[in-house]
């Protein structure tokens, strides 16, 4: 076979794997589990409608089982797990009501493993689901004029700071040229230059500095160990607001500042032709999934609309020319 022949063939089956790969591992109805035992996949498609009934009903049951002992909690992620155990982890057919009542079963002092449709999958899903979204609902406090005040809720923020227009679409899964032909694991929103970039979830700094895809760009590691949030193409000259590696940061912080930065291997450069972030979160069961072959990442849209409108208010400081949240809060799962 001549060699140019056999280099087309080559470029064919590799275009061929690119397009089936992901419809053979991103199996709706199946549990895909390692041979170690790890997840090795999570099908994300939990609607913004289910989290805002199952962050609703969560909250409503917290302060009923404080005054009520006979009340029992029902937690955010326990609902969503509920909701992915009866309709395969199709999430399009699951409403808010099916959300109430799970947590009326719960809330009633049922096991939840008592109330889910399958007994084989719901751990599964209550483990995955608890990987994406259990950094979301927790204990914090914010500082009021009569002191540190404690709460438990909603303790996560949009990427985008309050006061900021962006513009996006479900992108996940679109071809990307630059370097090689790849699928887009993120989700871009497209925003003004400057734009403050806020921590979705408190952590510690993973990563930051230079990469010729991503450009400037930061990794946030949960506190848990299993996410990874991936901001990237960050601002030109300026695109870090005090930010490296193993420092702490807590939801709602600035972290940086977007920009168009990458697609190049010299520092520094706006190759990328409309400015944006490109927001990413990795699910991580194993180490051996952090820049492996295995890698889970979400499609963010329905979570990207449901915190669109959680966002954090901030003000710019002229002394530091930096942005900082105007009401900062204290989380209070940060481990020791």
């Amino acid at each position: 076979m001549p060699k140019k022949l056999r280099i087309r063939v080559c470029y064919l089956l590799a275009a061929v794997l690119l397009i089936t790969l992901p419809t053979l591992v991103r199996r709706r109805d199946a549990v895909t589990v390692a041979a170690e035992g790890y997840i090795k996949w999570v099908d994300f498609d939990v609607t913004a409608e289910v989290m805002r009934a199952a962050l609703k009903y969560d909250l409503e049951s917290y302060e009923a089982s404080r005054t009520d002992d006979t009340v029992k909690h029902a937690p955010f992620v326990t609902l969503i797990a509920l909701a992915a155990t009866k309709y395969g982890g199709d999430f399009s057919r699951c409403k808010a009501s099916d959300i109430q009542t799970f947590a009326e079963r719960l809330m009633a002092g049922e096991a939840p493993e008592d109330i889910a449709a399958s007994s084989k999958t719901f751990p599964y899903f209550l483990e995955a689901y608890e990987a994406a979204l259990g950094g979301f609902v927790g204990n914090y406090a914010v500082q009021t004029d009569a002191g540190l005040s404690k709460r438990y809720g909603l303790k996560v923020f949009s990427p985008i700071a309050a006061g900021y227009s962006y513009s996006d679409y479900d992108d996940f899964g679109a071809a990307r040229s630059y370097g090689y032909r790849r699928p887009h694991l993120g989700h871009d929103m497209m925003g003004s230059v400057g734009t403050p970039i806020i921590a979705v979830e408190s952590g510690y700094v993973e990563a930051c500095g230079w990469n010729q895809y991503g450009g400037w760009r930061i990794g946030i590691r949960s506190f848990d160990g299993k996410r990874y949030y991936y901001y990237a193409h960050l601002r030109k000259d300026h695109p870090y607001n005090d930010i490296y590696e193993g420092k702490i940061v807590t939801a709602g912080e600035v972290i940086g500042y977007l920009g168009m930065t990458g697609y190049s291997a010299k520092e520094n450069v706006n190759n990328i032709d409309t400015p944006h972030l490109h927001f990413g979160v990795q699910l991580i069961f194993d180490s051996s999934q952090k820049d492996g072959w295995n890698q889970i990442w979400l499609d963010l849209w329905e979570y990207t609309r449901f915190l669109q409108n959680v966002r954090s208010a901030v003000y710019y400081d002229k002394e530091s020319g930096e942005f900082y949240p105007k009401n900062p809060i204290l989380d209070l799962d940060i481990p020791d």
